[in-house]
Protein backbone atom coordinates (compact mmCIF):
# COMPACT_ATOMS: atom_id res chain seq x y z
CA UNK A 1 0.00 0.00 0.00
CA UNK A 2 1.21 3.49 -0.86
CA UNK A 3 1.39 5.97 2.02
CA UNK A 4 -0.92 8.33 0.11
CA UNK A 5 -3.62 5.63 0.15
CA UNK A 6 -4.15 6.06 3.88
CA UNK A 7 -5.47 9.59 3.28
CA UNK A 8 -8.03 8.24 0.84
CA UNK A 9 -9.00 5.42 3.19
CA UNK A 10 -9.55 7.71 6.18
CA UNK A 11 -11.50 10.20 4.06
CA UNK A 12 -13.78 7.42 2.79
CA UNK A 13 -14.32 5.96 6.25
CA UNK A 14 -15.19 9.38 7.65
CA UNK A 15 -17.91 9.71 5.04
CA UNK A 16 -19.31 6.21 5.41
CA UNK A 17 -19.05 5.72 9.18
CA UNK A 18 -21.94 8.11 9.85
CA UNK A 19 -24.32 5.23 9.10
CA UNK A 20 -22.84 3.03 11.87
CA UNK A 21 -23.29 3.21 15.62
CA UNK A 22 -20.38 4.64 17.56
CA UNK A 23 -18.51 2.26 19.91
CA UNK A 24 -19.81 2.34 23.50
CA UNK A 25 -16.80 4.20 24.89
CA UNK A 26 -17.25 6.89 22.23
CA UNK A 27 -20.93 7.25 23.17
CA UNK A 28 -19.94 7.76 26.80
CA UNK A 29 -17.25 10.27 25.82
CA UNK A 30 -19.82 12.14 23.71
CA UNK A 31 -22.03 12.46 26.79
CA UNK A 32 -19.17 13.37 29.13
CA UNK A 33 -15.46 13.87 28.49
CA UNK A 34 -14.74 13.23 32.16
CA UNK A 35 -11.51 11.17 32.08
CA UNK A 36 -12.70 9.11 35.06
CA UNK A 37 -15.84 7.99 33.24
CA UNK A 38 -13.82 7.18 30.15
CA UNK A 39 -11.37 5.16 32.25
CA UNK A 40 -14.02 3.10 34.01
CA UNK A 41 -16.10 2.50 30.89
CA UNK A 42 -12.94 1.33 29.08
CA UNK A 43 -12.18 -1.08 31.90
CA UNK A 44 -15.69 -2.46 31.64
CA UNK A 45 -15.55 -2.79 27.86
CA UNK A 46 -12.83 -5.44 27.65
CA UNK A 47 -14.26 -8.64 26.13
CA UNK A 48 -17.75 -7.21 26.41
CA UNK A 49 -20.25 -6.21 23.75
CA UNK A 50 -20.78 -2.47 23.33
CA UNK A 51 -24.45 -2.56 24.31
CA UNK A 52 -23.65 -4.33 27.57
CA UNK A 53 -20.78 -1.93 28.32
CA UNK A 54 -22.97 1.12 27.75
CA UNK A 55 -25.77 -0.12 30.01
CA UNK A 56 -23.38 -1.16 32.78
CA UNK A 57 -21.52 2.16 32.63
CA UNK A 58 -24.76 4.14 32.85
CA UNK A 59 -25.96 2.07 35.81
CA UNK A 60 -22.69 2.58 37.65
CA UNK A 61 -22.35 6.30 36.97
CA UNK A 62 -25.93 6.89 38.09
CA UNK A 63 -24.92 5.49 41.48
CA UNK A 64 -21.25 6.47 41.71
CA UNK A 65 -19.24 8.65 39.33
CA UNK A 66 -16.13 9.52 41.35
CA UNK A 67 -13.38 7.39 42.91
CA UNK A 68 -14.64 8.30 46.38
CA UNK A 69 -18.23 7.27 45.64
CA UNK A 70 -17.20 3.98 44.05
CA UNK A 71 -15.02 3.10 47.04
CA UNK A 72 -18.11 3.33 49.25
CA UNK A 73 -19.52 0.31 47.40
CA UNK A 74 -18.87 -3.23 48.56
CA UNK A 75 -17.31 -5.61 46.07
CA UNK A 76 -20.57 -7.54 45.88
CA UNK A 77 -22.54 -4.35 45.22
CA UNK A 78 -20.20 -3.29 42.43
CA UNK A 79 -20.33 -6.76 40.89
CA UNK A 80 -24.11 -6.62 40.84
CA UNK A 81 -24.13 -3.18 39.23
CA UNK A 82 -21.76 -4.00 36.38
CA UNK A 83 -23.04 -7.53 35.69
CA UNK A 84 -23.15 -9.01 33.01
CA UNK A 85 -19.96 -7.46 31.59
CA UNK A 86 -17.28 -10.04 30.89
CA UNK A 87 -15.16 -11.02 33.91
CA UNK A 88 -17.29 -8.73 36.07
CA UNK A 89 -15.88 -10.11 39.33
CA UNK A 90 -12.28 -9.37 38.34
CA UNK A 91 -13.25 -5.99 36.94
CA UNK A 92 -15.02 -5.00 40.15
CA UNK A 93 -11.83 -5.61 42.11
CA UNK A 94 -9.66 -3.83 39.54
CA UNK A 95 -11.97 -0.82 39.60
CA UNK A 96 -11.97 -0.58 43.38
CA UNK A 97 -8.17 -0.88 43.55
CA UNK A 98 -7.73 1.67 40.76
CA UNK A 99 -10.02 4.13 42.56
CA UNK A 100 -8.02 3.70 45.75
CA UNK A 101 -4.78 4.44 43.87
CA UNK A 102 -6.28 7.45 42.12
CA UNK A 103 -7.17 8.93 45.50
CA UNK A 104 -3.89 8.09 47.23
CA UNK A 105 -1.42 8.82 44.41
CA UNK A 106 -3.14 11.28 42.09
CA UNK A 107 -5.49 13.32 44.30
CA UNK A 108 -8.47 11.62 42.60
CA UNK A 109 -7.38 12.86 39.18
CA UNK A 110 -6.94 10.41 36.31
CA UNK A 111 -3.41 10.69 34.85
CA UNK A 112 -3.12 12.08 31.34
CA UNK A 113 0.02 10.15 30.45
CA UNK A 114 0.01 6.60 29.10
CA UNK A 115 2.87 5.32 31.27
CA UNK A 116 1.15 6.52 34.45
CA UNK A 117 -2.17 5.01 33.39
CA UNK A 118 -0.52 1.65 32.72
CA UNK A 119 0.45 1.45 36.39
CA UNK A 120 -3.21 1.30 37.40
CA UNK A 121 -4.60 -2.24 37.91
CA UNK A 122 -6.64 -3.57 35.01
CA UNK A 123 -5.38 -0.92 32.59
CA UNK A 124 -3.67 -1.96 29.37
CA UNK A 125 -2.44 0.06 26.41
CA UNK A 126 -5.85 0.09 24.71
CA UNK A 127 -7.51 1.64 27.77
CA UNK A 128 -4.62 4.02 28.42
CA UNK A 129 -4.73 5.35 24.87
CA UNK A 130 -8.51 5.75 24.97
CA UNK A 131 -8.32 7.75 28.19
CA UNK A 132 -5.64 10.01 26.74
CA UNK A 133 -7.54 10.58 23.48
CA UNK A 134 -11.17 10.62 24.67
CA UNK A 135 -10.63 12.06 28.12
CA UNK A 136 -7.92 14.61 27.37
CA UNK A 137 -7.92 15.10 23.60
CA UNK A 138 -4.22 14.31 23.47
CA UNK A 139 -2.58 12.31 20.66
CA UNK A 140 -2.69 8.57 21.12
CA UNK A 141 -3.42 5.48 19.05
CA UNK A 142 -5.86 3.04 20.57
CA UNK A 143 -5.35 -0.38 19.01
CA UNK A 144 -7.85 -3.13 19.74
CA UNK A 145 -8.50 -6.33 17.80
CA UNK A 146 -10.40 -4.47 15.06
CA UNK A 147 -7.66 -1.91 14.44
CA UNK A 148 -4.98 -4.59 14.56
CA UNK A 149 -6.87 -6.88 12.18
CA UNK A 150 -7.85 -4.24 9.61
CA UNK A 151 -4.47 -2.52 9.32
CA UNK A 152 -2.85 -5.92 8.77
CA UNK A 153 -5.47 -6.94 6.20
CA UNK A 154 -4.97 -3.70 4.36
CA UNK A 155 -1.25 -4.40 4.25
CA UNK A 156 -0.44 -1.13 6.00
CA UNK A 157 1.43 -2.97 8.78
CA UNK A 158 2.72 -6.49 9.25
CA UNK A 159 2.47 -7.26 12.96
CA UNK A 160 1.48 -10.14 15.20
CA UNK A 161 -0.27 -8.37 18.08
CA UNK A 162 -2.01 -5.07 18.93
CA UNK A 163 0.97 -3.64 20.83
CA UNK A 164 3.25 -4.12 17.82
CA UNK A 165 0.57 -2.55 15.64
CA UNK A 166 0.39 0.51 17.90
CA UNK A 167 4.15 0.98 17.87
CA UNK A 168 4.26 0.63 14.07
CA UNK A 169 1.40 3.07 13.61
CA UNK A 170 3.11 5.63 15.84
CA UNK A 171 5.98 5.61 13.34
CA UNK A 172 3.93 5.40 10.15
CA UNK A 173 0.40 6.77 10.56
CA UNK A 174 0.09 10.56 10.08
CA UNK A 175 -0.50 12.12 13.49
CA UNK A 176 -3.63 13.92 12.32
CA UNK A 177 -5.40 10.54 12.21
CA UNK A 178 -4.30 9.15 15.56
CA UNK A 179 -7.28 10.12 17.70
CA UNK A 180 -10.04 9.17 15.27
CA UNK A 181 -8.62 5.97 13.81
CA UNK A 182 -9.98 3.75 16.58
CA UNK A 183 -13.57 4.94 16.14
CA UNK A 184 -13.40 4.55 12.38
CA UNK A 185 -11.86 1.08 12.33
CA UNK A 186 -13.86 -0.33 15.22
CA UNK A 187 -17.08 0.67 13.45
CA UNK A 188 -15.75 -0.78 10.21
CA UNK A 189 -14.70 -3.98 11.95
CA UNK A 190 -18.07 -4.44 13.61
CA UNK A 191 -20.04 -3.86 10.43
CA UNK A 192 -17.91 -4.77 7.39
CA UNK A 193 -14.42 -6.13 8.05
CA UNK A 194 -15.48 -8.97 10.34
CA UNK A 195 -12.93 -11.46 11.72
CA UNK A 196 -14.41 -14.34 9.72
CA UNK A 197 -15.85 -13.95 6.22
CA UNK A 198 -15.64 -10.14 5.94
CA UNK A 199 -18.15 -8.34 3.73
CA UNK A 200 -15.63 -7.36 1.07
CA UNK A 201 -18.34 -6.85 -1.57
CA UNK A 202 -19.80 -4.05 0.59
CA UNK A 203 -16.46 -2.53 1.60
CA UNK A 204 -15.86 1.09 0.60
CA UNK A 205 -12.08 0.72 0.65
CA UNK A 206 -11.73 -2.71 -0.98
CA UNK A 207 -9.71 -1.26 -3.85
CA UNK A 208 -6.98 -0.27 -1.38
CA UNK A 209 -6.96 -3.58 0.51
CA UNK A 210 -4.42 -6.39 0.05
CA UNK A 211 -6.83 -8.77 1.85
CA UNK A 212 -3.95 -10.35 3.71
CA UNK A 213 -5.13 -13.42 5.61
CA UNK A 214 -8.63 -13.35 4.11
CA UNK A 215 -9.56 -16.90 3.08
CA UNK A 216 -13.29 -16.43 2.57
CA UNK A 217 -15.32 -13.27 2.08
CA UNK A 218 -18.84 -12.19 1.21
Amino acid sequence: MEQDDIYRIIKTLREESVQWKDPAVTMIADISTDPFRVLISCMLSTRTQDGTTLKASKRLFHIADTPEKILKLKVSELEEIIYPVGFYRNKARYILTACKELIEKYESQVPDEIEALLKLPGVGRKTANLVVTKGYGKPGICVDTHVHRIFNRLGYVNTSNPQQTELNLRKKLPKEFWIEVNDLLVSMGQNICRPISPKCSNCFVESFCDKIGVIKSR
